[in-house]
């Protein structure tokens, strides 16, 4: 595997970016959704709608945690862009491959060192 050139580095930075925005919308989204669910008036609602609402929004309020979390990983990939250290894996220091970073570019391992984390964990 070849260190990422200038060019690969500012093309996933873009994507980057772009898988940013469009998750910040989705959360903005989300947010909506679960505050409009919250402010309902369930006096003349039956007790089932009430407890699928209730579903709903803890549902949606676990998407959004999601959400953020992955915007978070993205935010810290991009600062690894900026330190110089994108694309290579924290774990071992050898450079992670670009099909790897094309399917996940916020990772910040190897897929070797992804599966020995993740054996550990299991």
């Amino acid at each position: 595997m070849t260190k990422l050139t200038k060019s690969e580095i500012k093309a996933f930075r873009a994507l980057l970016l772009e898988q940013r925005e469009a998750l910040s919308g989705n959360i903005r989204a989300m947010e909506g959704e679960a505050l409009k669910s919250s402010e309902q008036d369930f006096s003349v609602d039956h007790m089932a709608d009430h407890g699928s609402d209730n579903f709903e929004q803890d549902f949606t309020l676990g998407l959004i945690e999601s959400e953020e979390e992955r915007v978070r990983e993205i935010h810290e990939a991009l600062e690894r862009i900026t330190a110089g250290t994108y694309g290579d894996c924290e774990a071992c220091a050898k450079p992670i491959a670009k099909k790897r970073l094309a399917a996940v570019p916020w990772t910040r391992h190897c897929i070797d060192c992804q599966r020995a984390a993740e054996r550990e964990s299991a």
